[in-house]
């Protein structure tokens, strides 16, 4: 038995290699293929253009088996890119063009480029701002332009438009009866812990400072839950601050989320599902399914519904643990409290930082004034256009040949507290519609003054000849809230954007100004709802920051900068709270029973069903998609193109973002952060909220990441990299 033990032993030691050189083989096929499709894509995007350019002509006129022939496509899909090659013609009526005067030819972007600073004040009244159509397309008529690139020969998410007549009207009617005064209202503190999966170290607040060992059992919820309550026995709130439990046997399942799913419904003895309020609150989810950071919402068996509920949730919802122990990640949940605490008299800590973000928000809004009565809320129908048209922050990883397949370094230049930066200034009341006519028929300060304003414009976008950097626009692809940023000359496209963007396309650091027709255009008064919220946050952040870089205690040190990182998360979420999209409830119902109408079955653990049931818009008085969807797009602009100003006389001393780069050299964007193979040491940076920090540096050549895992590998490498170089120097320099 040994002799057989020991030869299969032998033998597998012997596969071994040859399995990781086949794997090896593998990775870099799939390489290889990535790169090859990206190649593939490129040349067919040159191949539409270039049949969209012969369409032009009088003589390809009846021609189009002949293009279609000479491009090795079928004529479908040539009159698919051109439909002007169409052996059946359109009329003006097909079109939607006006017979009178056939479809305009001009569109903006044919003058020469101005400034654009996308966080400063307007440039003077007189600036010139492109010719715009003397009869642009009509949004409302749906129908494609003559002729098309190939990005809209590809499948493409249709983006819907504004109606006309009198149902477009009630888009700009807000919901009548949701004005609301800053309320009063005194917040329930709830009893909270930190507990280490991983170690079973249980904190409590304060005034105990101990921390004391539980035992955990299998980690499962029910576990948890009797080990926390045994020792506090009035809990409310127990935050997982290592280990995520959530994710045992996460290799039985096919996604994350499911595994989380599972966790959280896992059957209990002792606990059940804590259910919602109102009058169905037997049907509504209670558990928050999320594959990294989920909320368990928890009652003990048999009891009343108005029990009080448990609730575990994920540290991670406020910032990255990375490894701290749980008595320094209490210590930053206090360290937050008492920064917060110097801007708000009466907070209280919520559950979650969206929440929590919203919470301080109403603590804000105005007693005097215009807007006493609180801001109104906008139209549900409106609500749904800004879900459906407006994109957060932008992801996009630019692979070879857009970039060289060996990248001579990668640095990572990294927004400082970001959003912060763009809250002076954001849209109040309701809109005024600006149709592609009326923004023709406006002059150039009009105009500019309309993009400059909080605005939303539906738009036809073409890539300008000779545009060899990244993409400036987001357009639909599919996907929900899917989105690209073309960047292939002659590539056109029908999408929404921000004024910020549409301002940056025709007036961009290039000096190539894109083509843009506008079709239709929501244009709000600016204000300043988000400002007093903001600066107070920018205060906590700034103390707590200040406290982490000085304090002498190594411990509090770490704390407070998890702090403030903390605040971060209050901002960027309570921002994205206020898209108020719809969501999506998550629940499980016992499998002899039904589930609730509406619900789509996603799968079984032990004897419960799992579901899920999308809700649509609520009435809910603190929904402003406008602000959330203002916001995005003005950080996308200043991803691209971004002011630096001197505080003491407020003049400009550089101009910052990825295209100020040279071509070639951005590898990724995301939300607040440009990957480049190009140095950014020299991009001015005083520590203030918007500007681009060094944040991490990899020496080359190293290959060019194809997917999103690859890109962080090597962030993560850089930023280890750079912290080291900084060591090694004593502190050193940007």
């Amino acid at each position: 038995m040994s002799e057989t033990y020991n030869d299969k032993l032998t033998e597998l030691r012997t596969l071994r290699p040859q399995v990781a050189k086949a794997q090896s083989a593998v990775e870099t096929a799939e390489k290889v293929l990535a790169t090859k499709k990206t190649a593939f894509d490129a040349l067919a995007d040159q191949r539409a253009k270039l049949v969209v350019e012969l369409a032009q002509f009088d003589d390809a006129q009846g021609k189009g088996e002949t293009i279609a022939k000479a491009a090795g496509m079928k004529l479908a899909d040539v009159v698919r890119i051109a439909p002007v090659l169409s052996p059946v013609k359109n009329t003006a009526d097909d079109t939607g063009a006006d017979a009178s005067t056939g479809p305009s030819e001009k569109a903006v972007g044919t003058a020469a480029p101005v400034s654009a600073d996308t966080t400063a004040q307007p440039v003077p009244t007189g600036a010139p701002v492109p010719a715009v159509p003397e009869t642009p397309a009509d949004a409302s008529s749906g129908q494609a332009p003559a002729s098309v690139s190939a990005a809209e020969a590809r499948p493409v998410r249709i983006l819907p438009s504004l109606p006309q007549g009198p149902a477009g009207e009630r888009y700009l009617m807000p919901v009548a009866d949701l004005h609301k005064k800053r309320p009063v209202w005194e917040q329930k503190w709830y009893s909270t812990v930190w507990l280490d999966t991983r170690t079973g170290a249980l904190a409590m607040e304060p005034p105990a400072t101990n921390v004391v060992q539980v035992d955990l059992g299998a980690r499962r919820p029910g576990d948890i839950l009797d080990a926390v309550t045994s020792v506090v026995p009035g809990v409310r709130r127990i935050y997982i601050t290592g280990g995520d439990p959530w994710h045992i046997e996460a290799e039985r399942y096919s996604t994350l989320r499911d595994a989380v799913a599972a966790w959280l419904n896992t059957p209990s003895e002792r606990w059940a599902e804590s259910t919602g309020g109102g009058p169905n609150r037997d049907q509504l989810a209670s558990h928050l399914v999320h594959h990294r950071n989920p909320v368990g919402r928890y009652i003990r068996a048999g009891a009343e519904r108005n029990n009080p509920t448990i609730e575990i949730h994920s540290a991670g919802a406020w910032f990255q643990p990375d490894g701290a122990d749980v008595a320094v990640v209490r210590h930053a949940f206090i360290l937050m409290y008492e920064a917060l605490k110097q801007q708000w008299d009466d907070v209280v800590m919520m559950a979650a930082p969206s929440a929590m973000g919203k919470d301080l928000w109403k603590r804000t809004i105005p007693t005097t004034g215009q807007w006493a009565e609180g801001f109104p809320v906008m139209s549900e129908e409106l609500r749904g256009l800004l879900h459906a048209t407006a994109g957060q922050g932008r992801t996009e990883l630019i692979v070879p040949p857009r970039v060289p397949e060996q990248l001579p370094a990668l640095f990572e230049a990294d927004r400082t507290f970001a959003y912060a930066r763009h809250t002076h200034r954001s849209s109040v009341g309701t809109p005024r519609r600006v149709t592609g006519r009326e923004f023709a028929a406006m002059d150039a300060k009009q105009r500019r003054r309309a993009l400059y304003d909080p605005s939303h414009w539906h738009i036809r976008a073409t890539v300008p000849n000779g545009w060899e950097h990244v993409g400036v626009l987001p357009a639909p692809v599919p996907g929900e809230r899917a989105w690209e940023y073309p960047a292939t000359p002659g590539t056109t496209f029908t999408t929404w954007a921000g004024g910020r963007e549409v301002l940056l396309a025709l007036e961009n650091p290039q000096k190539l100004p894109w083509r843009i027709e506008v079709l239709d255009g929501l244009v709000w008064q600016e204000g300043d709802p988000l400002d007093e919220w903001s600066n107070k946050l920018k205060a906590a952040w700034s103390y707590l920051l200040g406290l982490s870089q000085m304090h002498g205690d190594e411990r509090t040190r770490r704390a407070a900068y998890l702090a403030s990182r903390g605040i971060r998360s209050i901002q960027l979420l309570g921002i994205g709270a206020f898209a108020q999209r719809p969501r999506v409830n998550h629940g499980s119902t016992p499998i002899d029973q039904t589930v609730p109408d509406g619900a789509m079955i996603t799968g079984q653990t032990g004897d419960r069903i799992l579901w899920e049931r999308a809700t649509p818009n609520s009435r809910d008085p603190w929904a402003h998609p406008e602000w959330s969807a203002g916001l995005w797009s003005d950080a996308r602009a200043a991803l691209l193109d971004m002011t630096v100003k001197d505080e003491a006389n407020k003049k400009t001393i550089g101009r910052v973002g990825a295209l100020h780069l040279p071509p070639r050299s951005v590898v990724a964007l995301r939300t607040d952060a440009i990957y480049t193979t190009e140095p950014i040491g020299h991009w001015p940076y005083f520590g203030r909220p918007g500007e681009y920090l060094l944040k991490g540096h990899l020496t080359g050549p190293v290959d060019a990441p194809v997917t999103e895992d690859g890109l962080l590998a090597l962030r993560n490498q850089g930023r280890i990299q750079l912290t080291q170089t900084r060591q090694d120097n004593q502190g050193g320099t940007r």
